[in-house]
């Protein structure tokens, strides 16, 4: 059972794209449940009012994080609603087909990197400027495993995340004489909705990576990008944080 800290959020806002399912999701309940408000940006209005359901209170905005309009304009409704945010956790991704490299296509390749990492981008983009207008900011951006190793029929996958780690080094570092802090975890499997997008084997590839011989549990990672998000978490940024039952080796 989740470890709660009653009080942790309270007074701040979240932003979590991705966040009507999955990690986001986790993320959300624990934000509401420690004290905070959060509005979740997804593409699937559907699902956002299946997670207004099970989070009290939780605000949502449909659009697609490839689109660099619609985030700018959710981006202000979302300050205008809550008066500020005071997190970002970037959690909206997909993982593109399992192929070959060369059996790609360039419109499969283009959506995989349209969401996962130039939606990053734009989201980082529209949120640092009001943080550092407020002098505080907490930023988490959800990478891969895959990006660090690479793993095989899943190269715009492990590329898309691989760039999510770099931008989040980048612009953690940029704003390292801020209090707006910039970090990225690194999951390995974590059964998800998502595993419908991979094959059978992919799935069972994933598993014999890890030396725990199990999945992660959305609260699990949900437990850590919380604590990232607080303001406890303040000498940390452009950092790098691994939950990958014993994957990672660096």
């Amino acid at each position: 059972m989740p470890m709660n800290f009653a009080g942790r959020f309270s007074g701040r806002s979240a932003v979590i794209t991705g966040g009507a399912s999955g990690i986001g999701l986790a993320v959300a309940q624990r934000i509401v449940d420690e004290g905070g408000r959060v509005c979740v940006w997804d593409r699937d209005p559907a699902q956002i009012e299946q997670a207004k359901a099970i989070v009290p209170g939780l605000r949502g905005v449909t659009l697609d994080v490839a689109d660099a309009a619609s985030v700018e304009v959710a981006a202000r409704s979302t300050i205008d609603a809550f008066g500020a945010v005071d997190i970002l956790v970037t959690s909206a991704a997909i993982t593109g087909p399992n192929m070959t490299t060369w059996s790609y296509s360039v419109e499969d390749w283009r959506g995989v990197i349209d969401i996962n990492i130039n939606g990053v981008f734009y989201c980082n983009k529209a949120l640092v400027p009001h943080m550092l207008e407020r002098n505080y900011g907490r930023i988490v951006n959800i990478a891969s495993i895959a990006g660090k190793e690479g793993n095989p029929n899943a190269s715009a996958y492990s590329t898309s995340k691989a760039a999510v780690i770099g931008l989040t080094k980048s612009l953690g570092k940029e704003l390292a004489k801020t209090k707006v802090t910039v970090n990225c975890v690194t999951p390995a499997a974590v059964r998800t909705a998502i595993f419908k997008q991979m094959k059978q084997e992919h799935i069972d590839f994933m598993l014999s990576k890890i030396p725990m011989a199990r999945f992660g549990e959305v609260e699990e990672v949900a437990a850590l990008i919380s604590w990232i998000a607080s303001e406890e978490c303040s000498f940390t940024t452009a950092a790098v944080f691994d939950v990958s039952g014993g994957r990672a080796t660096y």
